[in-house]
């Protein structure tokens, strides 16, 4: 317990900031360069607990089910939880969706002091086993799971469900627990997908019984510098100031000076500027598949929200014609990149205009520069052949393709350059795709804790 003895570098934090589901440190890393603030990170991913360590976040390797909290009772200040979002995503099939009721009274009976995590888990593991038991039967007949593999799918599904209480647990002990009159708890932030905005509602209602301030909605993180449009439900809760969504610094829709006020925004970063791609550029996500959505979507703009799909995309400059003969169509003017999930790395292909001989930075060059102009490194391999680089370095599968690097995929979800990943290329994706913005966790502790952001604290990429 010797690291939460640690003299705070901001004398504004007044105790321990709890982060539960601490991932690789998106909340961390926001706070400590925009607020001066230290978490204290609870994970269970091994490559997730690696990469907080090598970046200096103070971290307990713990699965947060079991964690036990009577000797943090009265020292916690603040509360960090963004609880798996794999099974409300339409990437996780959106199990949790399906049984929200379930879960909206397990979070009023939680924050009554009824510990039910067990009792949801046995009530939702039938349905999890049936859509298992379905998803199974619709494998080709050699790829079918064994029943005990299907049976643990289905667990799992349930106990990663029901995290999504563990903020309930941990919100009631603290507010309730301590009688020594230490650091009351003053202030709390969760994320999770848009899906989740209704138990963050029941989360609301709850807290406000205990005399809180609460909002909760949906944030794009465009809207705070991300280059990226990734939109995530948020609760911003505390129990000494009210509270509400933080100001945009940045905005879609940016006016000048023409009108009576002059607009405060800048516009969104785009991923071509983050990047430092051809403006012209454009992503095309699913090849000649047809989606509700489209397939492409332009650089000249913040990306998609990258998501464990984007193995797929590929970067090219027909930015106004498609497969099949159509034209784009969407604004290309107006908006930043896709969010980043899991299955980025190493497959999402950015593909150029006959650029092989083009003078290209790379990342030794790009790290005495701001972030916003990395661009891809210059190794090139025959057309066709997928170029070996070494890691870190963009790999070319023809002189005018070039896969996304995870320093690239850093700097798209706002973490600096050389943020020290750790684990295979894959977890390192996994990773970048399931964190927080740190910007965007940055304007969201801010507006709940009270701290302002202050550019003194950023420490050096």
């Amino acid at each position: 317990m010797a690291a939460f003895s640690t003299a705070w570098a901001n004398p504004a934090q007044k105790g321990i900031i709890l982060d539960g589901c601490a991932g690789p440190g998106g909340w961390s890393e926001g706070i400590r360069q925009y607020l001066g603030l230290q978490d204290v990170g609870l994970e269970w991913d091994e490559a997730a607990c690696k990469t907080r360590v090598a970046a200096s976040h103070l971290t307990i390797r713990v699965d947060v089910s079991a964690f036990v909290l009577t000797p943090l009772v009265g020292k916690v200040w603040g509360l960090l939880f963004s609880p798996p979002c794999t099974k409300f995503s339409a990437a996780g099939k959106g199990f949790g969706n399906r049984v929200m009721k379930l879960l909206a009274e397990g979070i009023q009976r939680m924050m009554r002091g009824e510990d039910c995590r067990q009792e949801l888990r046995d009530r939702i593991y039938p349905q999890a086993l049936k859509e298992q038991e379905e998803a199974n039967k619709a494998r080709e007949e050699g790829n079918r799971w064994t029943q005990d593999r299907v049976e643990a799918a289905a667990l799992q599904d349930a106990f990663l469900t029901v995290l999504v209480l563990e903020p309930a647990r941990y919100l009631y002990a603290l507010l309730t627990g301590d009688s020594t009159g230490g650091t009351p708890l003053e202030w709390a932030a969760l994320e999770q997908v848009p899906s989740v905005l209704p138990l963050w509602q029941v989360y609301a209602i709850e807290l406000r019984r205990f005399g809180w301030h609460v909002w909760t909605g949906t944030l794009n993180a465009a809207d705070y510098g991300v280059p990226q449009t990734r939109k995530r439900a948020v609760l911003i809760a505390s129990a000494v100031r009210k509270v509400g969504p933080p100001a945009a610094t940045h905005g879609q829709q940016v006016t000048g000076d023409e009108g009576l006020f002059e607009d405060p925004r800048q516009p969104w970063v785009t991923m071509a500027q983050a990047l430092g791609l051809n403006e012209r550029d454009v992503v095309n996500t699913r090849g000649d598949r047809k989606t509700p959505g489209g397939n492409n979507f332009p650089v000249d703009a913040p990306s998609w929200a990258l998501t464990e799909k984007a193995r797929s995309w590929i970067l090219h400059t027909n930015r106004d014609q498609r497969p099949d003969g159509s034209r784009q169509t969407t604004d290309p003017h107006t908006a930043p990149a896709p969010a980043l999930t899991g299955k980025s790395g190493g497959q999402w292909v950015l593909k150029h205009n006959a650029r092989a001989n083009a003078t290209v930075r790379s990342f030794e060059w790009i790290n005495t520069r701001p972030a916003t102009t990395v661009c891809a490194t210059n190794r090139i391999a025959p057309p066709g052949h997928r170029d070996r680089s070494p890691k870190g370095e963009s790999q070319f599968a023809s002189p005018d393709t070039v896969r996304i690097t995870v320093p690239e995929a850093s700097i798209l979800q706002s973490f600096s350059v050389d943020y020290p990943w750790r684990g295979t290329r894959t977890k390192q994706f996994e990773q970048v795709g399931n964190a927080v913005p740190p910007l965007l966790a940055a304007h969201t502790v801010s507006t709940a804790s009270g701290v302002p952001i202050r550019r003194e604290w950023q420490v050096a990429a």
